[in-house]
């Protein structure tokens, strides 16, 4: 045997270099050749380059299986990890045919032996040698004992088991390029713990921090205003919490003539529920919950209910508000009719509300904590060559860091819930808990969840519109990608791995909770392709419809308070317009919540849209015709979505396609 010809590429990137020595060796099918250096003394890997070695095994190996890498440590030189882009084998130095063995990924000393397998993917049932197999599972052995899980708060989805993202290694970590955040007017603020002295000092605040706004410049012009507290609803930075209803709340203490002179004229409550236009608020899941004590002051919490009105006109309207969950003397129901600062700061109440419930459940349960738990469970059961594991992880890998950063700071003692939040550190695992609890599978799924809470025909509803439109897209992609690898649901009933993932993410992420219908295993590859969307969908659409609307939104505070310093009224007749602004939260508290907020809405420079994809395995063959696919009919939607903002007063912009992150990366 002439030899087999080893060409080992470094990665382009500036720092993907290193001056450690590399040792490769080849195992076949019948037996594996020793280590050989790959390179002389006076050489070294650098970035973008290729070193070739002629490898001559003294006996027959057989195809070559696997290639494997191992990093030294070359003395008087530092220790610096390696990129490795991939390894190919030739037959001969003239030979056309080229076997890759894809890499694109760190490798450090301490890895030990790195063992590289060809490119072609494939299921497990689907491998024809014992030693794949066993490949297999000692990836998935190994990622298991670096990725653990462990309970952040009783109740809610676990988590990873580290306390620092430099734990994560270098494979999962990223650099973020910050734009740089809008901050400059907000600081300064830190130690006035003080009310806002008027609106109007607040206003001085806003002109500098959102003249360059559009979106706050309008909220900021219409927040008092009925309609747009119902737009909000629809199509603001929490879209998941209004539904149509078809009978009143037996807690909520209305009566139809009390709405009389709120609904269109001769009809009645009973009739507008019965067509389908009566649509309901309820934030009983805040109810009985502590709240914080910020600046040392006792903030509030309310659980309220808002009973909305859609008119012929298009619009959305409240008509009716009570504060706390159980009706009583002390609970009033305000109405449109009652004085001008009650029934403002009625909804104020309802805002305040909101805004917990976005933060923690909307925002970080549904995006954020989903997004880690598919991603910890893809890591340890699903081996890199599974054709679902490459699928995902473009969507997933980030959450990881990006998590455990929050709960070290924004979720940590001293971080923005602790000291500006009216839930606070002692409500987040109570209410996360609650949360769980509450969340259903078809809530995640957005052609279940539009049809549930009677959003899926409403024109105004754009939220609504888009989410079916980008839903639409990837489920197409994902059934695409799913028949290339599954011929029959048998198959795929058959594949352990994947039923072990399913199972996996059941249990801890969603803690074996069978009231909330979330699949435990697969059974046909519709199932599949459904659940898969459901997961791309949440990491990369909903958090940009969530996450990315929120300066927009809230950078107008009373639109969106954080916390309450009084508690909620139970009479009505007492609040003067002069009121409302000792309700609201310090200047401190609003400058400190709105600094992270510009942090969090800001997308990063280097920042990868919706499915663009720079790995290896969709560069080519039918993965890559796929992608083309999806990439068109994003195009598609994109096209569709300027074309309809071009006739609206205000653009609904959060799902144009390039503006979805691709992940929960922020």
């Amino acid at each position: 045997m002439e030899g087999i010809y080893v060409t080992i590429r470094t990665s382009l990137a500036p720092l993907a270099g290193s001056y450690n020595i590399l040792w490769v060796s080849l195992i076949g099918s019948q037996c594996e050749c020793p280590p050989v250096r790959s390179f002389t003394d006076d050489q070294c890997l650098l970035p973008g380059s290729s070193c070739t070695v002629l490898v001559k095994p003294d006996k027959e190996i057989g195809p070559v299986v696997l290639v494997r890498l191992r990093l030294e440590a070359r003395p008087g030189f530092p220790n610096l990890d390696w990129h490795c882009q991939d390894v190919q084998l030739k037959l001969s130095s003239d030979a056309t045919e080229v076997e890759c063995f894809p890499c694109n990924r760190w490798i450090r000393i301490a890895d030990g032996d790195v063992e590289l397998r060809s490119n072609k993917v494939c299921l497990l049932n689907s491998e024809s040698l014992q030693m794949l197999r066993e490949h297999r599972a000692r990836d998935l052995q190994k990622k298991q004992k670096q990725i653990k899980w462990r309970t952040f708060a009783e109740g809610a989805p676990h988590c990873i088991d580290m306390s620092s993202a430099q734990a994560l290694g270098p494979n999962l970590i990223f650099t973020r390029q910050s734009p740089g955040t809008n901050v400059h007017y907000l600081k300064g603020f830190h130690d006035r713990i003080e009310p806002w002295s008027s609106m109007k000092e607040l206003e001085t605040l806003f002109n500098l921090s959102g003249k360059d706004n559009t979106v706050a410049k309008y909220v900021h012009a219409h927040w008092k205003e009925d309609a747009f507290f119902g737009y909000q609803c629809l199509n603001g930075c929490n879209p998941l919490m209004i539904r149509r209803i078809r009978c009143l709340p037996p807690n909520l203490a209305v009566t139809s003539q009390m709405l009389r002179d709120f609904l269109p004229e001769g009809s009645s409550l009973e009739q507008e529920l019965e067509k389908g236009t009566i649509f309901l608020l309820d934030y009983e899941i805040l109810d009985q919950l502590p709240a914080n004590v910020i600046n040392g002051k006792k903030s509030y919490l309310a659980a309220p209910l808002c009973l909305l009105h859609y008119n012929h006109h298009g619009e959305m309207k409240p008509v009716a508000i009570q504060l706390q969950k159980n009706a009583g003397p002390q609970n009033p129901v305000f109405l449109p009719s009652d004085s001008t600062p009650d029934w403002l700061l009625a909804k104020i109440w309802v805002r305040n509300a909101d805004f917990q419930v976005h933060q923690l459940l909307s925002h970080f349960l549904r995006t954020h904590l989903v997004g880690e738990v598919c991603c910890i469970a893809t890591l340890r059961k699903l081996p890199e060559i599974h054709p679902l594991h490459q699928l995902l992880m473009p969507h997933l890998k980030n959450s990881l860091q990006i998590n455990i950063q929050a709960r070290a700071s924004l979720l940590g003692p001293d971080g923005v819930f602790d000291k500006a939040i009216g839930c606070g550190l002692e409500v987040l695992p109570l209410l996360l808990a609650r949360g769980t609890d509450r969340l259903h599978y078809t809530s995640l799924c957005v052609p279940d969840d539009l049809k549930e809470r009677g959003l899926d025909k409403l024109p105004n509803c754009y939220y609504a519109q888009d989410a079916l439109r980008v839903w639409n897209a990837l489920h197409r992609f994902i059934s695409a990608w799913v028949e290339l690898y599954y011929h029959d649901d048998q198959e795929l009933h058959h594949d352990s791995e994947l039923q072990s993932w399913i199972q996996e993410i059941h249990i801890e992420g969603f803690l074996g909770f069978t009231h909330t219908g979330f699949p435990q295993t697969f059974q046909t590859k519709a199932e599949l392709s459904k659940y898969i969307t459901m997961v791309i969908f949440t990491s990369s659409s909903l958090h940009a419809a969530v996450n990315f609307s929120q300066v927009d939104f809230n950078l107008w505070m009373p639109n969106c308070p954080s916390a309450m310093l009084r508690p909620p009224p139970q009479v009505k007749g007492l609040v003067t317009e002069e009121d409302i602004l000792t309700f609201l939260p310090d200047v401190n508290t609003t400058c400190r919540v709105l600094s992270v907020l510009f942090l969090l809405s800001q997308p990063s420079l280097d920042y990868v849209p919706l499915c663009q994809y720079t790995e290896w395995y969709f560069s080519s063959g039918a993965p890559h015709k796929l992608v083309e696919m999806v990439q068109k009919d994003l195009r598609d939607i994109a096209h569709e979505i300027l074309k309809r903002n071009s006739k609206l007063e205000l653009a609904y912009l959060y799902l144009h396609p390039d503006n979805i992150e691709n992940s929960v990366a922020i």
